[in-house]
């Protein structure tokens, strides 16, 4: 098998585990187990908190200790586990703590996946996102299994489980752990004379440039949960009507709309338009989406809204691990990446998942939530970042720092 059928492969099964959870698991902690808007993002944070602790370790082991594809199999083992014995927990404590340790195992990942994939690529601005559109097909094909699973146990009761989100993200752990194994033999850079890569990587925020974009970044992501945490709540409201059982397959609307981006957009537009305009224009899909959520009606409209997750995660977020690997020395390339990682991934999902959790508490009144006024303030903040990345990310200089 070809080194990039592997990394695709690789990247199906990362995203098909996160994409087996992250989209309903909000639904189903709120309605099935009656969790607060509060506890669910505090739910939601632990990924971020992890992403803050667990990727510098991650970084560290994969560019100074181990071959990179034996630290993402062991992780995914272990997580795997976690996630199969987390889908009997209902009590909120229990939850915490189940999540808690498997987000640790879990979130070293994230980085390491797009790390060895750019090492073992030939050119990355043209074939990363060839690659890594395989992971919105995985996490489509999780939706879609879920939503399988769902609609067979009405017909067979005996095959339903309670956490069967959960389950289902345990298993496909445990077959990306096993499969990991088969990645190109990626190992430590012994080039590189200073221990501590991941210090290393923290000196690339004296680049102002790099600082600027990092900084726009951290405040979009801030963002991005308000569309993770409460867009199934949202759908699944009497304002909009989508079943418990149908959800996990309309959010892969916005999954089928990522693989148009990635796979057929983003070759052409970032090679030809620059890193600067690319992730414009993924700034700008944020507000519009948004609007569409506050407007509220008609309802196809919200659900057809979803597609334009595709712009706002492709031309923003893929492309800046594009735009690091560019820029990071080559024996500090997977603690950069980890470095964005704990930034994007980290920082900004852990304030935006608690910030999201709280808007909607403040907008709820007797188990009504005021949809409109929880979706006008990630639509301002999107608007001011998008004006930001253009008056103040110069490429020029990100050009210079790449060469």
């Amino acid at each position: 098998m070809s080194a990039k059928f592997r990394l695709g492969t690789m990247m199906f099964l990362q995203y098909a585990v996160w994409g087996a959870w992250a989209p309903v698991l909000s639904a189903y902690l709120g309605d099935s187990l009656g969790f607060a808007g509060w506890q669910v993002g505090f739910i939601y944070g632990l990924l971020p908190i992890a992403t803050i602790i667990a990727p510098m370790i991650g970084g560290q082991l994969a560019d100074r200790y181990f071959p990179t594809q034996k630290v993402i199999a062991a992780m995914q083992l272990i997580g795997g586990v976690i996630l199969l014995l987390g889908a009997a927990v209902t009590s909120y404590s229990a939850m915490v703590w189940v999540m808690l340790v498997y987000c640790i195992v879990y979130a070293p990942t994230l980085a390491l996946t797009n790390s060895i994939a750019f090492i073992n690529l030939k050119d990355s601005e043209k074939d990363f996102g060839k690659i890594r559109v395989w992971g919105t097909i995985g996490w489509i094909a999780a939706g879609w299994a879920l939503f399988g699973w769902r609609v067979l146990a009405k017909s067979a009761p005996g095959i339903a489980i309670k956490g069967d989100t959960l389950f289902l993200a345990g298993i496909f752990s445990i077959v990306m752990g096993i499969q990991s194994f088969s990645l190109p033999h990626t190992p430590p850079k012994k080039e590189g004379t200073k221990p501590w890569a991941f210090l290393e990587a923290l000196k690339m925020l004296k680049d102002r440039n790099f600082l600027i974009f990092t900084i726009i970044a951290f405040v979009v992501a801030t963002e991005l949960q308000f569309y993770y945490v409460l867009t199934a709540p949202f759908l699944t409201s009497t304002k909009i009507g989508v079943s418990s059982t149908s959800i996990s397959l309309v959010m892969t609307i916005a999954q089928f709309a990522e693989i148009f981006v990635m796979a057929l957009l983003l070759p052409k537009i970032l090679p030809k338009y620059g890193i600067k305009k690319t992730m414009t224009l993924g700034v700008l899909a944020w507000p519009l989406r948004y609007i569409i959520f506050v407007i509220g009606t008609p309802a196809w409209l919200v659900v057809a809204s979803l597609s334009l997750h595709g712009f706002c995660y492709v031309f923003f977020f893929t492309a800046a691990y594009i735009y690091v690997d560019t820029v990071a020395p080559a024996d500090i390339r997977a603690s950069a990446q980890s470095l964005i990682a704990v930034i994007i991934l980290g920082f900004g999902n852990f304030l935006g998942a608690n910030f999201s959790g709280w808007i909607k508490d403040l907008f709820t009144k007797d188990d009504i939530t005021n949809w409109r006024n929880v979706f006008l303030v990630p639509t301002v903040l999107t608007l001011l970042c998008a004006v930001a990345f253009v008056a103040l990310f110069k490429e020029k200089k990100a050009a210079a720092a790449a060469g």
